[in-house]
């Protein structure tokens, strides 16, 4: 008779490691949304203001293309610090010898901090 392979547990230490790994990815994606949300709010109010500002043809203290770029950028420096900070984590735990996969949190990053970039170039160049 064949025996049926009993499959092997991993260790505390692996899952420690996997738990941690996760944990890293779970805040890199927390920190994309929130750079999403500052970069999507920041160029919808340029836009937003920026239609109402040209039919009331009034000025703020504080323009649309000022505010719009200053939640953009914030929305980018969120996602550079949190890129890094992730970055960090995984090389930590690569030092200690866990085989980390590629992160796909980070490649989601940085495709949101191009479009971020793109909608920065739009609102300083005010297209």
């Amino acid at each position: 008779m064949n025996a049926i392979p009993i499959p092997v547990a991993p260790s505390a230490n692996a899952m420690a490691v996997e738990r941690t790994r996760l944990a890293y990815e779970r805040t890199l994606m927390a920190w994309t949304r929130t750079g999403t949300s500052l970069i999507s709010f920041g160029f919808s109010i340029y836009k937003f203001a920026d239609i109402l500002q040209g039919k009331s043809g009034g000025r703020a203290m504080l323009g649309p293309q000022a505010y719009g770029s200053a939640m953009i950028l914030t929305g980018l420096l969120a996602l550079v610090v949190a890129t890094l900070q992730h970055h960090a984590g995984v090389r930590e735990l690569r030092a200690i010898g866990a085989k980390v996969p590629p992160s796909l949190a980070a490649v989601v990053a940085v495709a949101v901090a191009i479009l971020g970039i793109g909608a920065l170039g739009l609102v300083v160049f005010r297209q």
